[in-house]
């Protein structure tokens, strides 16, 4: 079952913990498995980033609400995956403009499965959900993204879903868990896609 967390912090913070396991462990060129002190230094960063993305700061009125994190668990109550989406500035050509050279749309984002739930199509009913919330609710006919460029396999399924590369940036940096049980600072190549979701649907808030 896919459902909106709604700003939730209890489920903010079971999400945060649930991407720490299943998104750092299988980052490409990082370690499989994460010390106390990596797991427990980006879970912290990961709940206060979902947190302040997602928050119930951004509650007032669910219907105005133009950031979601998507949640998916089993009949148990066990998390399988989860998405976020929200409204935000996506830079036109190379990346590198300005704010004169940016404008709002959805960005999709922090999709992850876990482990044992991966090849059953979950991360496909994700990356759909989020684009119904930005379509139906929010009124676009746009969705975007951001994925590294070496994590293949992402990128692989953002193109059978219809994803099209539109700049790549190779000035990005992104956070590593060593081997060695550090975390350090690596650079990386970030791609932009964007997938045309349709028009504009009817009106369903949450």
């Amino acid at each position: 079952t896919i459902k909106p967390s709604l700003g939730d912090e209890a489920e903010l913070t079971e999400a945060g913990e649930f991407f720490t396991e299943a998104f750092w462990t299988s980052k490409v060129g990082g370690t499989s498995t994460l010390t106390p002190y990596q797991r427990s230094s980006i879970e912290r960063q990961q709940v206060n980033e979902f947190r302040r993305r997602y928050g119930g700061s951004k509650l007032s009125n669910p219907a105005d609400r133009r950031a979601e994190l998507l949640l998916c668990k089993n009949s148990d109550g066990e998390f399988m995956g989860c998405a976020g989406v929200e409204v935000d500035l996506i830079s036109k050509a190379d990346g590198s403009g300005g704010t004169s050279s940016r404008f709002r749309a959805p960005l999709m984002s922090n999709l992850a499965v876990g482990k044992k739930f991966r090849r059953k199509g979950i991360a496909e009913d994700l990356v759909r959900a989020t684009e119904e919330l930005a379509r139906k609710s929010w009124g676009y006919d746009e969705c975007y993204l951001y994925v590294e460029k070496e994590n293949v396999a992402a990128v692989r399924l953002y193109r059978k879903l219809g994803y099209r590369q539109v700049w790549e940036d190779d000035r990005a940096k992104t956070l590593i868990p060593t081997e060695g049980g550090k975390l350090r600072s690596a650079g990386t190549v970030i791609l932009c896609m964007k997938k045309k979701i349709g028009g504009v649907g009817r009106f369903l808030p949450f």
